[in-house]
C-alpha cells in the first residue's frame, strides 16, 4: 500500500515509526485503504502513512509523542474488540485529554451486552466515573448537555441490575412538561396520551433489548415507563428508578420523587440545566444541586461538551452554545 499524500516536512517536524507485525491487527487499526489512519490524522493533527507493516508518523515533536501513545493504546484495545472509525476518533480525543488513561481498561468496563450483541461500555472518563458512582451510590445525579450518554448508561445499568436480580423492577419516568403534566385534554386513551412524552425512553429500551422481551416485561410490570406525576403516593421498593429530563421538574416534584424511594432501591436522575422548559418556576434539579450536595450516599456527576458521544458536530454545537451563554449573551442578541 502506498503512503498517503501529506504535506512536506518542516524544520520543526519529527518522525516516528510504529511496527505492527500482526496483519489482522494492522488492518483493524489502519482500516481499508488506510481509512482509519486518515480519520486519526484529522483528529490528531499529524501526517501518517502506511509502509508495509509500519505506520509512519510525522508532525511536531509533542504531537508525534502523543500520537505514538494513542496508537499503542488503540493496538492494545483492538486486541480486546474491534473499533469503528468514529470510536477510534473518540478514543483519540479522550486519550489526548487524559494522558494517563488506559483505553483497554475503559473498554473492558462492560455495562451491558445488548440483544444485538453490541457492547455498552464507557466512552470516556466522565462516563466511567458516572457508572462507578451508580454502582456505589443509591442516588446519583447525572447533569450535562444532550448526547453525553447520561440516560442511556443509566438505563443500561438498570437492565443489568434486573438481569443480575439486584432489583425486581425498573421504573423509567419523565416529567411531561409539554402537557403541563395535565394529560386529560389530549386525544386518545391514557397510553396514547403519554406515549409521545415517553418515546425516548422506549427508544433506548429497544436499543438494548428484543421487542418481545420488552413487551413481556412491561405487561408483567417488571418494567414501567410512566410520567413523573404517576409516582405520587407510591413507595418504590426493590427497584431501579431513572428520572429523565429532571431539569423540567419543579422543586416540589423533585422532593416528591426522591421521597418515593424505599428499601433496596436505587435512583438515577438525569438532566441538562441549560434546557429548562418550566414556565415561571425554578427547576427542581437546581434545587437538588443546592440542597442535597452534602448528603452522604448522593453523588453528582457533571458532563461537558467534551463528553458528547453523538455525531461529532453535536459536540461543537454544544460548545458554541456554552461559549455564547458564558459570554453573557442571549440567543436573540444578534438577530
Amino acid at each position: 500500500m502506498q503512503p498517503f499524500a501529506r504535506p512536506g516536512p518542516t524544520e520543526a517536524d519529527v518522525a516516528a515509526d510504529i511496527e505492527v507485525a500482526d496483519p489482522d491487527l494492522l488492518l483493524k487499526l489502519s482500516g481499508p485503504g488506510g481509512a482509519n489512519l486518515r480519520v486519526l490524522e484529522n483528529e490528531l493533527g499529524v501526517s501518517m502513512g502506511l509502509r508495509g507493516s509500519t505506520i509512519h508518523i510525522q508532525g511536531a515533536n509533542r504531537d508525534v509523542e502523543m500520537v505514538e501513545r494513542v496508537l499503542h493504546e488503540l493496538i492494545d484495545a483492538l486486541q480486546l474488540r474491534d473499533l469503528s472509525p468514529v470510536e477510534m476518533a473518540r478514543a483519540a480525543r479522550t486519550l489526548r485529554a487524559n494522558p494517563q488513561l488506559r483505553l483497554r481498561a475503559l473498554l473492558d468496563d462492560v455495562v451491558l451486552t445488548t440483544s444485538n450483541r453490541r457492547i455498552v461500555s464507557p466512552k470516556g472518563v466522565t462516563q466511567q466515573n458516572y457508572i462507578q458512582a451508580i454502582r456505589t451510590h443509591d442516588i446519583v445525579f447525572g447533569i450535562g448537555p444532550a448526547g453525553t450518554g447520561k440516560t442511556y448508561l443509566a438505563m443500561a445499568m438498570a437492565i443489568r441490575a434486573l438481569q443480575e436480580r439486584q432489583v425486581k423492577r425498573i421504573i423509567l419516568a419523565r416529567p411531561a412538561v409539554e402537557a403541563g403534566e395535565r394529560l386529560g385534554f389530549l386525544p386518545g386513551d391514557l397510553a396514547e396520551k403519554i406515549n409521545p412524552y415517553l418515546r425516548p425512553l422506549y427508544d433506548a429500551l429497544h436499543d438494548m433489548m428484543e421487542p418481545g422481551r420488552i413487551t413481556a416485561l412491561v405487561e408483567r410490570g417488571t418494567i414501567e415507563v410512566a410520567p413523573l406525576a404517576f409516582m405520587r403516593g407510591r413507595t418504590l421498593n426493590n427497584c431501579f428508578v431513572v428520572l429523565d429530563e429532571a431539569q423540567n421538574t419543579t422543586a416540589e416534584q423533585m422532593k416528591m420523587f426522591l421521597t418515593r424511594l424505599g428499601f433496596d432501591a436505587k435512583a438515577v436522575i438525569t438532566g441538562d440545566v441549560t434546557q429548562i422548559d418550566l414556565p415561571g418556576a425554578r427547576s427542581g434539579l437546581r434545587h437538588a444541586e443546592r440542597d442535597l450536595r452534602s448528603i452522604r450516599g448522593i453523588n453528582f456527576v457533571y458532563f461537558t461538551h467534551e463528553d458528547v458521544v453523538r455525531h461529532p458536530l453535536v459536540q461543537q454545537i454544544v460548545q458554541a452554545y456554552d461559549a455564547h451563554e458564558s459570554a453573557g449573551k442571549s440567543s436573540d442578541d444578534d438577530i
